[in-house]
């Protein structure tokens, strides 16, 4: 039932997509970032985005070229280059390195041609991954500062769906695998409000609605008849991997495995030393901390926060108490669908929609409650800054493509020698 609910969500959200007012928006990147002379309407369609760190790249040029088809795309302000393609089959993107600004350079310089093939998906995207002008130009201190400033932003994002993990382990023991589809719900809705040219604030709003939604109608048809009948958590482990590959390819079938392009309108630049970063990333991060502080306020100061962390610590003598722990878990699911997708939101903003971004960092999520103390909600925001941060630090002296297993040797060193995370207590087993 929950899946025919979801489906039929994303069904209806996808049928306004693919009106002709909004036939348009469905393609990633936008046409303002072509300079080529293709029609971009055309179904197959070859681009991507080049950012120096968090910020774009203006004015780079990547030739495209295959079966007799050659043709130049040109970054824009937001760094989205495309090139329309005549149909399927095998292409070669080459980086033009002279076109890079000053500071700016390929992170492999010989390694600047992609051989891409389209067949199943009429939208691929290239990476061109590149160094940041000011920290090659820089001393260390400044990529130092660079990298740890990219690195705090990261942590904001995984912190809020990282709590939305830790109150629902509290209070029902359960790993829910599911939870990155709910990230990855409220970047696709919010993508679809947005490319019906809605309010972004109401966009936002709505999204973090219907994410809240989502997680009443887990909690209420899945969850809820699982707990009442007794099932044991390996079981309901099992049942929430399988729910996360249904969701998953759901997304798959709706929206096909390109990466959607948010556009808010938002093209300023901020500078804060040697960081320039987008005004966008600057206000997703001042979302993350009022959020985080509104959570903050709601488990300390609330009676109802303080029911939740009364049954994180003990359901049974909650209960014996007189709190209504089916009630307390029920509020969870929707405070952590709501955060998660919010979460979704500002992830798809900082990287883009995809239909797997959920489960690409699912792993990270787990990592950051682990390494924070399971159960904990302020453990699980601590544990996404140090994860957010080592992630970024790390590409100083790795390639960036490895950074997200430094994080998970990091929780390893954790694990071996303090087991119940920074904030985590200690607990007699046996």
């Amino acid at each position: 039932m929950i899946v025919a609910l979801f489906a039929s969500t994303i069904a209806v959200l996808s049928l306004f997509l693919a009106s002709p007012a909004h036939a348009q928006t469905t393609t990633a990147p936008t046409p303002a970032a072509s300079a080529g002379t293709g029609d971009v309407s055309t179904q197959y369609t070859i681009g991507g985005i080049i950012r120096a760190g968090d910020e774009p790249v203006e004015g780079v040029e990547i030739s495209v070229e295959g079966s007799g088809f050659s043709e130049i795309g040109t970054t824009g302000t937001d760094g989205r280059w495309a090139v329309a393609v005549p149909g399927p089959g095998a292409y070669t993107a080459t980086l033009q390195v002279d076109t890079l600004p000053d500071g700016v350079a390929p992170r492999d310089p010989d390694n600047v041609t992609r051989d891409v093939t389209i067949g199943t998906t009429n939208t691929v995207n290239v990476l061109f991954p590149t160094g940041e002008g000011t920290a090659a130009a820089g001393s260390i201190w400044d990529t130092l500062f660079s990298r740890f400033f990219y690195g705090l932003n990261f942590g904001l994002l995984l912190a809020l769906a990282a709590i939305g993990i830790s109150l629902i382990f509290g209070t029902t023991g359960v790993n829910n695998f599911a939870h990155g589809e709910m990230l990855t719900f409220g970047a696709i809705i919010f993508y679809v409000f947005t490319a019906m040219g809605w309010n972004i604030l109401l966009a936002i709003l709505l999204t973090v609605a219907l994410s809240a939604a989502l997680g009443w109608t887990q909690d209420a048809v899945l969850f809820k008849p699982l707990r009442k009948r007794g099932v044991g958590l390996v079981q309901v482990l099992i049942v929430t991997i399988g729910l996360s590959i249904v969701l998953r390819y759901l997304y798959l079938y709706f929206f096909d495995g390109g990466t959607r392009n948010i556009d808010t309108g938002i093209t300023d630049n901020v500078t804060i030393g040697p960081v320039t970063v987008t005004l966008t990333s600057i206000i997703s991060m001042g979302i993350s901390v009022v959020m985080l502080a509104l959570v903050a306020y709601f488990l300390t100061r609330t009676r109802i926060g303080k029911a939740t962390r009364a049954v994180s610590d003990n359901a049974s003598l909650a209960a014996a108490s007189g709190i209504n722990v089916d009630r307390v878990i029920r509020i969870v699911w929707v405070l952590a669908g709501a955060l998660t997708g919010l979460s979704g939101v500002l992830y798809g903003l900082y990287r883009g929609v995809t239909w797997d971004m959920g489960f690409a960092i699912l792993l990270l999520l787990f990592a950051a409650v682990t390494l924070g103390g399971l159960g904990s909600a302020f453990g699980a925001l601590v544990g996404s800054l140090i994860i957010g941060i080592i992630t970024e630090l790390s590409t100083i002296v790795i390639p960036p493509d490895l950074r997200y297993a430094v994080a998970l040797i990091v929780l390893i060193g954790v694990l071996l020698f303090r087991p119940q995370g920074v904030l985590g207590r200690k607990e007699r087993i046996g």
